[in-house]
């Protein structure tokens, strides 16, 4: 991404908050490789085979986020927080539908190959992390955000730090307390 990038991408999220919708081709091409690189951090932690591939989550959440009603975009991290967060929503909701197929709703006949791999799956362990995510965020906002980014978008600390605009520093103490807290409650949830 070049240096100008950065200021570039404001001005065209300006433009879109003042309504003009044909920003958002002038958008994309700026923030791709960016959202590829952070719907393949959230891929990473699925399971094999998974049928979402990063570029259709890609643009699923670009197009959730842009198409949908939002607050006025500040900058270019503003827009990288959402769509960190759209792209968590949209894999969570398809673990809490495969879950939802798992227990029997929409009933069809598969063979036992098939079942054997969706029983190995871990859908229920995303759901919980979703549910304690959220129990987070709700305790300590910039925490959830620094999970968010790391474990989900597969970021690292300096893009992390980078992104929220804070220091490595923080970014450190935050995932690590967040790492604790996470696995208290993911042991009291199951």
């Amino acid at each position: 991404m070049s240096a100008l990038a950065p200021a570039e991408i404001t001005r065209i999220l300006e433009t879109l908050s003042d309504g003009d919708h044909t920003a958002a081709a002038e958008l994309l091409p700026l923030v791709y490789s960016e959202l590829r690189m952070l719907a393949g951090g959230y891929l990473r932690g699925e399971r094999s085979g998974h049928t979402l591939q990063p570029t259709a989550l890609v643009h699923e959440a670009y197009l959730k986020i842009i198409s949908g009603k939002h607050e006025e975009w500040k900058d270019r991290t503003h827009f990288f927080r959402v769509a960190a967060a759209s792209m968590r929503h949209i894999l969570v909701n398809y673990a809490r539908d495969r879950k939802r197929l798992k227990r029997g709703g929409d009933y069809k006949r598969i063979p036992l190959d098939d079942a054997l791999v969706m029983f190995e799956d871990s859908t229920h362990d995303m759901v919980a992390l979703d549910d304690c995510l959220t129990k987070l965020s709700e305790f300590d906002r910039r925490m959830g955000q620094v999970v968010e980014l790391r474990y989900f978008g597969g970021l690292t600390t300096e893009e992390t730090a980078e992104i929220l605009n804070i220091s490595k520093r923080t970014v450190e103490k935050d995932w690590n307390v967040a790492k604790l807290w996470l696995m208290r409650e993911m042991d009291g949830s199951s």
